[in-house]
């Protein structure tokens, strides 16, 4: 949930490719209704050994979305200080962390405090998580180390860890990229260097899948990380390009999601059996994520509006997008109570279509509040100006 500066960029283009792009967060939207779209298939017993199983799966791609959103959002600031050469202002690393501090924290702390007084007068399935071991794991982004620690309703925030992660290391990672093109614009030195950070995912991966470590590392940030150099990598190519092929782009985009549901990418799981199905199915959803973006960062960077832009700026999709985190951080305990509230039996019965609309439609004026309460903190991220 990026909100970037705009002083430190010079240029017309600069400034647009630093602005509030709709676009860019009315496609928050469809990564946010994926999630829950891919819960509600899991929560009713459609995660199959099929092709149809396996695709509802692969519906988790909003999370891809997201990560790769962040890491051109949040990397496009150092991209606009190196644009401007070595005389620009350097980039306020206490400023940055003070505003994804302001934007992230208060609503997850929220709902992590809102799931345990829930379940405090609700009985709860399982153990994991329980306790102030667990709620003290949750409150610090740590319950993904370790079997056992994911509380019920917040299973979700595996990903916020991923995502809080990528906020630690994102500034060395810059410093660093500053340092090697001597505080000036060279392109072709900072993709070497993110190409280079971006292989600590796939010798990660080729690590932990299939040894004997601890099956939560399959889930540990290093996994992910690549989603987000992506994003960075975006974020250097932008300026470059004056113009997009754009319907070719999101038709490559979609065709990979329908690849990603054959065996190749594995199961219907988040975490497949082989290393080479995780990397299968990892490109496979930078593809689609890549597809979906890269033509409303340079049409929007550029000033222009097609009709994928168009789609994703329209009023209801930004208005989404602007709860779609919080959204996330509620749908899930939502899903809880819908479930029964259906007369479903999680894992077995229930349909997937009926479940997703309902949780929606529970989820969003519970988003909306959270948006609200937590507004005025985050809110004074759009008032002081990145430096």
């Amino acid at each position: 949930m990026a909100v970037i500066g705009t002083e430190a960029w010079p240029t017309w283009q600069d400034r647009r490719m630093a602005a509030r792009v709709p676009a860019l967060t009315g496609i928050r939207t469809l990564a946010a209704l994926s999630v829950c779209l891919t819960h509600a298939a899991y929560w009713t017993g459609h995660y199959r050994d099929t092709y149809e199983g396996r695709l509802s799966a692969r519906f988790e791609i909003g999370v891809t979305i997201f990560f790769v959103l962040s890491g051109y959002l949040l990397y496009s600031t150092w991209v606009g200080r190196l644009r401007r050469g070595p005389e620009a202002t350097p980039v306020s690393v206490r400023t940055y962390f003070a505003h994804r501090a302001r934007r992230v924290l208060p609503a997850y702390w929220l709902t992590v405090v809102g799931v345990y007084l829930v379940f405090l007068v609700r009985e709860n399935p399982t153990d994991y998580g329980s306790g102030w071991d667990g709620f003290v794991r949750h409150m610090t982004f740590t319950q993904v180390f370790g079997l056992g620690h994911q509380h019920t309703g917040l299973t979700q925030m595996w990903s916020m860890v991923a995502e809080v992660s990528f906020y630690l290391v994102l500034p060395p990672i810059a410093l660093l990229g500053v340092a090697v093109c001597r505080g000036r614009w060279r392109p072709d030195l900072l993709l070497c260097l993110l190409v280079g950070v971006a292989l600590v995912s796939p010798l990660w991966i080729f690590a932990v899948v299939g040894s004997d470590v601890d099956l939560s590392a399959r889930i540990w940030p290093p996994t992910f990380f690549w989603w987000f150099v992506a994003g960075m990598v975006l974020a250097v190519c932008v300026p470059l390009m004056s113009r997009i092929r754009t319907g070719w782009w999101v038709v490559i985009g979609a065709a990979a999601f329908l690849v990603s549901g054959i065996g190749a990418a594995g199961g219907a799981t988040m975490a497949p059996d082989t290393a080479g199905q995780t990397i299968v199915k990892h490109i496979l959803y930078l593809v689609v994520s890549l597809g979906f973006i890269a033509p409303l960062a340079v049409v929007g960077a550029n000033g222009g509006m097609d009709w994928w832009s168009r789609l994703w700026a329209s009023r209801p999709t930004v208005w989404f997008g602007e709860i779609s985190y919080e959204f996330f951080c509620v749908h899930v305990i939502v899903l809880e109570f819908v479930m029964d509230l259906l007369g479903y039996r999680v894992l077995a019965t229930g349909s997937t279509v009926v479940a997703f609309a309902v949780t929606t439609a529970f989820s969003i004026p519970l988003a909306w509040a959270l948006h609200r309460v937590t507004r005025p903190i985050w809110r004074r991220n759009s008032t002081v100006a990145t430096r």
